[in-house]
């Protein structure tokens, strides 16, 4: 089973599939946010659905938006594929790198991603993100970490590199916070079916051409050392989204151009979906 909302942006409907059916979850709830997660509502809903309790819903023409509500915080982890720290020219951290964007940069896996006013160097970057599920704080083990964890989808932690090195005076969010720079989704994936989130393939092409090709597994600090260690430092609430970081093979490496308008940027982890963007100038 997989979670989604569909239908135009600000009146998505919550849905969950089995991949050939989907059902309707506005019996249950109003929205796939924190509170429905707290509740248990991922298992509740998975029930329902076995049990025939939900109302089918005809998913065809309707947009995919991102599969949980506009979250309160968005948390991002940077430089933790080792590779990917030496592209950038660092070198691999000892401890977690946290920056934030903000909530509003959210929006489904196939809306465009919107060129800031005069970018030249926006960048893709394919990440696991994790969803909160229950309120984590002070944790004292990565081992009870993963149960506060719902589950995971694909993001695409969009940056523009001026913003974020040359003026940002320290601080990245200036070049990770325009709109739409947060493409998720299509699914939120419940824990139970991908486990720690390690082992599983993430890639990213633009316009056909591959840019990363890479596995969790590669991840310097993994999921459940992430929820770990940020528990020490903010409490996590239900619905909130934590991006983990990205393999090599952006622009920022040098090696391939930035992002202009025009480009499609598609990119996937292995069971959890793909995105489609076309790039065009915000208006």
């Amino acid at each position: 089973m997989h979670f989604l909302r569909l239908g135009e942006p600000g009146v998505e409907i919550p849905a969950v599939s089995d991949g050939t059916t989907t059902w309707d979850l506005r019996p249950l709830t109003a929205d796939i946010d924190g509170p429905f997660l707290a509740a248990d509502g991922l298992a509740r809903a998975e029930a329902a659905a076995a049990a025939g309790e939900l109302p089918e819903l005809d998913p065809t023409g309707l947009r995919i938006g991102a599969p949980i509500a506009r979250p309160q915080a968005v948390i991002c982890i940077g430089m933790n594929y080792a590779a990917h720290a030496r592209e950038s020219g660092s070198e691999p951290p000892s401890d977690i790198v946290v920056f934030y964007k903000h909530p509003n940069t959210v929006v489904g896996p196939y809306d465009d991603i919107l060129l800031p006013p005069g970018s030249t160097t926006t960048d893709w970057e394919v990440e696991l993100a994790a969803v909160i599920g229950t309120r984590a704080r002070y944790l004292d083990s990565p081992e009870e970490a993963l149960a506060h964890v719902a589950g995971f989808a694909v993001a695409n932690d969009v940056s523009e590199r001026e913003y974020q090195l040359q003026r940002s005076l320290g601080q990245w969010s200036k070049g990770k916070s325009f709109e739409t720079f947060n493409p998720l989704g299509p699914w939120l994936v419940p824990t139970a079916q991908v486990g720690d989130g390690s082992g599983l393939s993430i890639r990213s092409r633009v316009n056909g051409e591959r840019r990363q090709e890479s596995s969790t597994s590669d991840l310097i600090f993994g999921v459940a050392e992430i929820v770990h260690r940020l528990s020490r430092f903010m409490v996590l609430e239900p619905g909130d989204l934590i991006n983990t970081g990205t393999p090599e093979g952006v622009g920022l490496s040098g090696r391939f151009p930035y992002l202009a308008a025009g480009d499609i940027v598609e990119l996937g982890i292995e069971g959890m979906g793909e995105h489609r963007s076309v790039v065009r100038p915000a208006s």
